[in-house]
């Protein structure tokens, strides 16, 4: 998404001093079936991470203006149909804190490993101290964001870039029931193949899972070494109902 072209800029209201959140599935979650599916695939589809309970009480979020920084309505961009807001405090959320905090430092492991192939820099294991360096670049708005779609909606292919420091890796978490709630809705991603043809990648996950997928690249092996594939990813048209998600990006904004 872009962060630079903003519907509004609403005044925040203070949250209450957030309590711990539990989120067993991210405690047992397999990480090295994430690692390989990243690996081979370029997206990677996990188990449930939240509850029902928990996808309701964010997906209530969207309605709460008072918990937003920013507001856009895609469709006056020419980013696709539909809504997603920005959070102004994700950690005044404990299921979005616990969130970010559980999720970066296994994605900062693999981000690493992904950084030697390609011979690019490496990240802080702690989100903290990626906070910190964005804080030195400038980068200073949260990106977490809900999107909100409705029958016809859909996002166009993008990087969800936000200035010069970009963390490679990023979530997207369904809050709905797929075919319950709404029809269509896929995630598209397409991995754009260097002297071949790009390639679709859909996925369709369920409530509470959570798919992974790179920000801007991922390597791949060749003949001659790894070599960088650039990815996009949007949402193919809602058919019919209510499709809200969260997103998970680590970096800040500008």
């Amino acid at each position: 998404m872009n962060d630079t072209l903003l519907a509004t800029d609403a005044p925040t209201t203070a949250a209450p001093a957030p309590g711990p959140a539990v989120l067993p599935a991210l405690a047992s979650l397999d990480w090295q079936g994430v690692h390989e599916r990243l690996d081979r695939d370029g997206v990677a589809l996990t188990e449930p991470l939240l509850s029902p309970a928990q996808c309701r009480e964010l997906a209530d979020t969207f309605d709460d203006a008072g918990l937003f920084r920013s507001t856009v309505v895609m469709q006056r961009y020419g980013f696709g149909r539909g809504t997603y807001r920005y959070y102004a405090d994700p950690a005044a959320l404990p299921v979005l804190d616990a969130l970010r905090e559980q999720l970066y430092p296994p994605l900062a492991r693999i981000a690493n490993q992904w950084a030697a192939r390609l011979g690019e820099r490496t990240y802080p294991l702690t989100l903290a101290e990626l906070h910190a360096e964005c804080a030195a670049a400038g980068q200073h708005r949260p990106t977490p964001l809900v999107l909100r779609y409705g029958p016809g909606d859909h996002a166009c292919l993008h990087q969800d870039v936000y200035g010069d420091l970009v963390f490679p890796l990023q979530a997207t978490i369904m809050l709905e029931r797929p075919g319950e709630d709404f029809t269509g809705g896929e995630n598209v991603f397409v991995e754009q193949r260097p002297r071949s043809q790009s390639r679709a990648i859909v996925v369709r996950p369920q409530l509470g899972q959570a798919v992974v997928f790179p920000v801007l690249h991922r390597p791949v092996q060749g003949s001659r070494g790894y070599r960088r594939h650039p990815m996009r990813h949007g949402t193919n048209a809602v058919e019919s109902g209510r499709r809200t998600t969260l997103g998970v990006i680590f970096h800040n904004a500008r």
